[in-house]
């Protein structure tokens, strides 16, 4: 029996599990091992920003500068109850609601955990149903597959809430204030719920309407008991995420200015695509070498000079692949393409243009990553997205469209979804063209 089997449940283990069931019993349960001793949000909302996408500046950072996310997620995919275009009044419930989180919870606190971060967005489907187009500012098309290898089941709701904090309970306790399955979070009164006016959505082919998940130093390795990885718990202790190594390097993200819209009624707004996918490690971490995974993860010219050390923190606030960018077609000739390296193809003034803000996940108990990326237009995502398929790198024929061709092999998009994250202005229900 694999060594988590027989070891005591830890109090982080035992949240994420908390987190990933919901529901009030989890919600007591969670608070008996966590109990968070946090502040009000603050009475002043003009003090928050005006993007809902300006978490950044709530985020710690590490000894290198790179912003810290926060350790839970949660994302409740919603349907709008009414009939027809919403109401102004539904506007302002929901408007109040959300306001009535910002002033329950801190953005952080002072020791710089993170309270409570949320954006709301809204899939093309919803704005289908004033019978109107988006400006020409906005590009959000409807989700496609976007590898000839895949086939994901497009994720069609009126509107997606992603919720974040360094507390399981917080997550839990403003889901079910935002769902009035309760009066009160964090000792306030909410003034408005969704309840009558959002409702969970029902997704094509059984899609889950509450997805959760996790990031941060530990939680993988003490969440690895799942399909998708070996019994032999190979992910290490430290590692922030399922594949082993650090994500989020601050000069490998997109800033928050670059993502966001500049101009039109939804400018200071972004879009947000999501894509939910399935982790298959077994390979990766019971045949592949460790070298095999530098190079497939990062690029071959990391693995040949022993560029990294453990997880890659040694690596500072870049991965350092910019270089290997120019060697892509070279070096799957020799067998082996980087992930990392492609993806540096799809740059901007050496900066990528998507913000990434992903999250692993044991949801349907199985290794998963909701792969969460913001970006000025979902065209900007499509252009990553393919460098990152390596169609080039395959033709040059020593490596298979998924085989060798970065971490291609080892994941499995299984849904896909756009959205137009609104500024916090527009950000309740809004229309196509707010303010006409």
């Amino acid at each position: 029996m694999p060594p988590s089997r027989q070891r005591g449940v830890s109090r982080r283990e035992f949240v994420k599990a908390a987190v990933a069931i919901g529901g009030s019993a989890a919600l007591s349960a969670c608070l008996g091992r966590e109990d968070p001793d946090l502040p009000s949000g603050p009475d002043d909302l003009s003090t928050l920003p005006d993007r809902q996408h300006a978490w950044n500046g709530a985020l710690r950072t590490d000894d290198h500068g790179n912003h810290v996310p926060p350790k839970h997620h949660l994302l409740l995919y919603l349907d709008y109850a009414g009939d027809g275009t919403p109401t102004d009044g539904d506007r302002g419930t929901v408007e109040t609601a959300l306001r009535s989180l910002e002033r329950a919870y801190p953005r952080s606190t002072d020791e710089g955990e993170i309270g409570l971060l949320f954006t709301v967005g809204y899939a093309p489907a919803y704005f289908d149903r004033f019978g109107g187009a988006l400006p020409e500012s906005v590009d959000l098309p409807a989700p496609e597959p976007l590898a000839p290898f895949e086939d994901p089941v497009p994720d069609e709701p009126d509107a997606v809430v992603h919720l974040a904090s360094d507390y399981g309970s917080v997550l839990l306790a403003a889901e079910e204030g935002l769902l009035g399955e309760r009066d009160t979070v964090n000792g306030r009164e909410l003034d408005a719920t969704f309840d009558g006016v959002f409702e969970r959505a029902s997704l094509a082919e059984g899609g889950r309407a509450r997805r959760t998940g996790f990031i941060g130093e530990g939680l993988p390795a003490e969440n690895q008991d799942v399909a998708g990885i070996p019994d032999s718990e190979p992910v290490p202790d430290d590692a922030p995420l399922y594949m082993g190594f650090e994500s989020g390097f601050e000069k490998t993200q997109a800033t928050e200015d670059h993502v966001t819209i500049g101009e039109g009624p939804f400018a200071g707004g972004t879009t947000q695509h999501v894509s939910s996918m399935d982790l298959n490690l077994t390979q990766w971490y019971e045949q592949d070498s460790r070298e095999h995974r530098e190079a497939s993860m990062f690029c071959p010219a990391h693995a040949d000079n022993d560029v990294i050390e453990g997880t890659g923190e040694n690596l500072g606030n870049s991965s350092g692949v910019g270089g290997c960018a120019e060697t892509v077609e070279e070096d799957a000739r020799d067998g082996v393409v980087g992930h990392a390296q492609k993806n540096a193809r799809a740059r901007e003034d050496g900066r990528p243009v998507i913000l990434r803000r992903d999250f692993d996940s044991t949801d349907g108990d199985r290794a998963g990553l909701h792969f969460l990326a913001l970006q000025e237009s979902i065209s900007d995502f499509v252009a990553t997205r393919e460098a990152m398929n390596g169609t080039d790198a395959a033709a040059e024929g020593a490596v298979g469209q998924r085989a060798n061709n970065g971490i291609l092999q080892y994941i499995n998009v299984r849904r896909r979804g756009n959205y137009l994250l609104p500024p916090r202005a527009s950000r309740a229900l809004p229309a196509p063209n707010p303010g006409e």
